[in-house]
Parts: C-alpha cells; structure tokens; sequence
C-alpha cells in the first residue's frame, strides 16, 4: 500500500512545499512551481521552522513532501538558513531548493552549505524551474534504480546494423527464460523488436509517453504486449517518429518500471541523442554492439565520447558486445579495448545462417537450444544477471577459443589514428 501511495504521488508531480516569511513571494513561489507542469503544491506556510518539534516539520512529512522552497530575504537571511539546516537534519529523502537573489554569491553559497542542492534566481521564469525539478527527477529515479534489485541494460549499435535489435532481443528473452519479470523497450527510431519476436502490438512507447500523466501500473501492463515465456514487450513506433522524451519524462517511466520489473533491456538501436544519453544515464550497464571491422571500431569510440558528454554516462559502465565475431590473426582483444577505449564484455559467435531465418519467422535464436549462438546468450543473460560489476571478464570466446583476459579501460578522449592488422586507417581525428 506504501508503495502505491509513493508511486501515485510520483505520477502526480513532484510535491512541493513552500516556506516564506513574505505572503506575496508565497503566491509568486507557488505559481512558478505550478507553472511547470511537473511539480505540485502540497503544503505552503508563510514562517519558517523553529525546532525539530515544529509543527511546521510534521506537516511536511505527513504532505509526503519531496522537495521544500525556502525563501531567502536580506531581512531574514539567517531564519532561513536555519530552516534549511533544520529540515536537513530532521527529515530523509527531502530536497531543498533556496530562491533568492543571483547577485549575490554570499547567499548561494551560505545556502548550499546549509544544505540546499538547488539555488533558483528570484527573477527565474518557468523553464529555469522546470530544468531544476528534472534535474531532481533524474536524480531521485537513479538513486530508486540504483537502490532496488533491477536492473537496467540499454543496447546500442556502434555502427547500422551491428546487431543492436538482435542482442537485446535475445537477450531480454534470455532474461526471461532464466531469470523472469523482465520488459523490453524499445526506443529504436523505428520499432523492429516486435518482428523480431513475431508480435503485432497495439500500444508501445508513443502511448506511454503521451500518457505519463495518468500513468499507474495497470495502464502500464495494458500497453505491453506479451511474448512467449512472460517476457513483456514496449513496442517502438512502426512508422519514423520523434519520439524524444524529457528527463521528467524518462524519470516518471523508469519510476514505474524499475518498481514492476526486475530486468529492463532497452533496445536504442541506432539512435543517437539526448534521449539516448538519458537512457544510459539511467542504466546500469550499456552494452555497445559492434563488429571487428575499422568503420565499426572507429564508431564505437566515437560513440563513447558521445555518451560520456556532459558526465551523462560514466564509462566504467559501458561495455563492448563483440557480434558476428571471427578472431582476426594478429588483431588482439587489447587492440580492440585500446582502439575504442572502452572493455570488452562479450563476444558473440557468427552464425548469419541460424540468425536470419529466425529473424524472419520471429523465432529468437535464445529460445532455441541447440546451437552455440544461443548457449552464447543465455550465457550473457546470466552474467548481466548475476554479475555486480561486470568488470575484468572479457566475455565468453566462441567454441575453441579461449576467453580473453581482463585488461582495465583505457579511455583514451583525443582518439588518434585507429590500426587495423594488415590494413591501416589513414585518417587521423
């Protein structure tokens, strides 16, 4: 019942509460918050907190409240630095935004110090707002991502048609098959992951994003579309569609789905981003599928300076899946890892004559049992599955090789010329 309750409030807005010692700052506060769209006013007081015992402090846990306004004035600087520290100290798991004014960095930084995580400028209109309560939002679903026992894994092509549908595919039924209670997502440009399992769904992401706002998880449930063995399926758009979504957008879904599931494959296939750097933020690793070949090694490592933009995705949790893989004399798994600067998970064995056919009839080489192929991803699945880190294992080697070792990431920023055993690339970054 608690967990509705939070999820409810969640799906809601975020709520806000709101404390200053000025009434007309009170009115202006509470209409900026709820200009947003994405945040909601569960509590408003014009005085400010005294003491653990205040009423004040239990009104504002009893509201469920998750982020609290503190209004900073030259009059009343010291009074509301006092709050903030009281209600740091008195509550858990609540956000401290301080309003005041941008001039002067004394007060940003005295307000910081006491505990606030956010500062908003009195003059602030609704879009500095917004991108401060999506900031938390992201923030607040990593930590509940983060905290619980699911996991998430977002697929990502190196280069177009590396494989990316066919990992995630095979590997969320892989998951299931194993593990259970797990959901694919697709958020490929176009959706191929329903041909892949031979499905015609009548929902997927499009519907869910457009109705976040009344989102609960029985509409959840009613816009995936079932596969075989339990596996759950959030269709992408079968037509080209933009299907960008925000931070508080993302964050309310992942909300939701880390609660209902225990392991979230996301299919980005090729797509490239915010959103793409939005969904590896929020994963806990993020598997880049790309073949032995110069175009796709050189991609992946462009790729990987992509994701690491901005601090989105740290590339401690980025990993390489080696498709269609032939060992190339002379070409070592260090020249690769040293060539993208990014580890290598797993290799996956070619069999282009076992995986079309499937493909075509929709029948998931992982369902099957009789080839390497799909012992190579249920493999996979069970290290994704099991496995904290993921870190130093090299993956599983096709039939008659050894598994390499483990070689720490090298994350070499400037790129260089990429080396290719017999051939050389010509260019240089």
């Amino acid at each position: 019942m608690q967990s509705d309750l939070r999820e409810n409030s969640a799906l809601r807005g975020i709520a806000v509460a709101v404390l200053t010692e000025h009434r007309e700052q009170q009115l202006h506060i509470q209409n900026r918050v709820e200009a947003t769209g994405v945040a909601r006013i569960v509590f408003s007081h014009p005085a400010f907190p005294l003491s653990a015992t205040d009423s004040i402090i239990r009104q504002i846990q009893d509201q469920r409240t998750e982020v609290v306004v503190v209004d900073l004035h030259s009059e009343n600087l010291q009074r509301a630095l006092d709050a903030i520290e009281l209600i740091q100290d008195t509550t858990s798991d609540i956000a401290i935004f301080a309003i005041g004014e941008i001039s002067n960095p004394m007060n940003i930084v005295a307000a910081m110090r006491a505990g606030a995580c956010e500062y908003v400028d009195r003059q602030a209109g609704n879009e500095y707002w917004l991108d401060a309560f999506e900031r938390f939002a992201a923030a607040r679903t990593k930590k509940h991502v983060r905290t619980r026992k699911t996991r998430v894994f977002t697929v990502i092509n190196a280069k177009g048609g590396a494989g990316a549908t066919t990992v995630a595919v095979n590997t969320a039924v892989a998951l299931q098959r194993n593990h259970g209670q797990t959901v694919l997502i697709d958020f490929a440009p176009i959706g191929h992951a329903a041909l892949h399992l031979n499905l015609q769904p009548s929902f997927g992401i499009l519907d869910a994003l457009q109705n976040l706002h009344r989102m609960d998880t029985t509409l959840l449930d009613g816009m995936m579309t079932p596969a075989g063995d339990g596996l759950h399926l959030l269709a992408g758009p079968r037509q080209p569609e933009a299907t960008a979504a925000t931070t508080a957008e993302l964050a309310r879904l992942f909300h939701l789905l880390v609660g209902h599931y225990r392991y979230v494959v996301v299919d980005c296939s090729s797509r490239m981003d915010n959103t793409t750097r939005l969904l590896a933020d929020l994963s806990h690793k993020v598997l880049l599928v790309a073949q032995t070949d110069v175009v796709s090694l050189w991609s992946a490592g462009r790729i990987r300076t992509f994701l690491e933009g901005d601090a989105h995705c740290d590339h401690r949790r980025l990993r390489l899946v080696l498709n269609r893989y032939k060992k190339i004399p002379g070409f070592t798994n260090e020249d690769v890892e040293k060539a993208t600067g990014i580890q290598i998970l797993w290799k996956l064995p070619n069999n282009y004559q076992l995986v079309a056919p499937a493909i075509d009839k929709g029948e998931p080489v992982a369902a099957q049992k009789s080839s390497d192929l799909s012992r190579s991803f249920r493999s996979l699945a069970t290290l994704l599955a099991t496995d904290d880190d993921l870190g130093g294992t090299g993956g599983s080697a096709p039939p008659g090789e050894s598994a390499p070792p483990a070689v720490p990431v090298r994350s070499p920023r400037s790129g260089g010329p990429l080396t290719l055993p017999p051939r050389k690339a010509a260019w240089e970054t």
